[in-house]
């Protein structure tokens, strides 16, 4: 496999991986929030469930909004991780780093809503299926090739929530926009 997917291959594959992944959030987030509203209030303590309503209850055009928004941050750290393998300009491993241990860690709130609220969520299933092993043959790769090291990840690990805000803005912006 290592032959046809090269670092390079696999970091520019990020933009492509996040908006399959995403797609499906689009496509089943806004029906699937009118269809489980009920249960989040079951499963979930009042306070929490009336966050969570307010932060994912938009239409698929605000939705496709905010996505949007992340994809330009996630097309970003792909360019200065390119840059980076490179020796480039703009060049930074950090950022992207901290991208893809968001994107991986994604992964199992997707799974853990699965589990909880007893129902395909939006974006489970390309996360099983596509983002986890991405994932994987990534981090793999990266380290195989000394491009990052656990000092990169764990030096890069408290950086990881600062992505909340980016994501709340970027909710905040879907919402307004359209």
């Amino acid at each position: 496999m290592e032959q046809w997917l090269n670092v390079q291959t696999l970091i520019w594959l990020f933009p492509i991986i996040f908006i399959l992944h995403d797609f499906e959030e689009i496509v089943m987030i806004e029906k699937w929030m009118k269809n489980h509203t009920n249960i989040i209030y079951e499963k979930l303590p009042r306070k929490m469930a009336n966050r969570v309503i307010k932060q994912f209850s938009m239409s698929t055009a605000q939705f496709s909004v905010s996505v949007l928004v992340i994809f330009l941050f996630v097309s970003f750290s792909t360019y200065m991780a390119s840059q980076y393998v490179n020796h480039h300009s703009l060049a930074n491993i950090h950022f992207f780093t901290v991208s893809i241990m968001v994107f991986f860690l994604h992964i199992f709130t997707h799974i853990g809503q699965s589990i909880l609220f007893r129902s395909i969520t939006p974006g489970v299933i390309t996360s099983i299926f596509i983002v986890f092993p991405y994932c994987i043959v990534l981090f793999n790769s990266l380290m195989t090739n000394r491009i990052i090291s656990w000092n990169t990840i764990f030096a890069s690990l408290p950086y990881v929530i600062l992505i909340i805000p980016i994501v709340l803005i970027a909710h905040w912006i879907g919402k307004k926009a359209v």
